[in-house]
């Protein structure tokens, strides 16, 4: 009853969070003149040296959330686990970069609901938009995510919070099939809690 009682609240938040996301899809991008973001070819460029082999869709994937978002003025660099069956869990940490606000270790983690199987690890990249200070990182950002991994892929999804919008890029390796509704709980120490 318990585990019945908390998976419906789960569902509630994570529905809650969709607005969010929903709000943030929906929004112009920012203008693209400023100083404290990061340009393309810079992003394409870090990505290549992070990614490695795998990265040949990387510049088309950052063209994409560019021409969506506009210029990010902040990055992540790291690595993550996930499992589901149904309900899942992912865990991660890495460095966020920015040009101007310095740079910070950032863990994540989240739980997930839908129709999603499977376990996966994944560099990550993750783009970040319209972060007013790098302690705006340390909050939750809802999303809707979809993973088809046999072996190996490479994917983008888009999580929001209020006005800040964080695009994770994944390179994962595993066996992953499914779509999923949640959240990532930024934190600046790591936890195994992702509630």
């Amino acid at each position: 009853m318990r585990a019945t009682l908390r998976l419906a609240a789960l569902t509630l938040c994570l529905i809650a969070f969709g607005a969010d996301l929903a709000a943030a899809q929906n929004q112009p991008p920012p203008p693209p003149q400023r100083r404290d973001t990061f340009k393309p070819d810079e992003i394409v460029r870090e990505g290549h040296r992070f990614f490695g082999t795998v990265s040949r869709g990387l510049a088309e994937v950052v063209q994409q959330a560019v021409s969506r978002w506009g210029e990010p003025n902040g990055y992540v660099l790291g690595q993550e686990g996930s499992g589901a069956f149904v309900v899942g869990l992912r865990y991660g940490d890495g460095k966020l970069y920015t040009k101007n606000a310095g740079d910070r270790r950032v863990f994540w983690e989240g739980p997930s609901i839908g129709f999603d199987y499977g376990g996966e690890g994944a560099r990550t990249m993750m783009l970040v938009y319209n972060l007013p200070a790098t302690e705006a990182i340390y909050q939750r950002f809802a999303g809707i995510d979809g993973s088809a991994y046999f072996i190996g892929g490479f994917g983008m999804t888009a999580l929001a919070s209020g006005n800040i919008v964080v695009v994770p890029i994944r390179s994962g390796v595993g066996l992953r099939l499914g779509a999923n509704i949640g959240y990532l709980k930024f934190t600046p120490n790591a936890s195994w809690n992702p509630f």
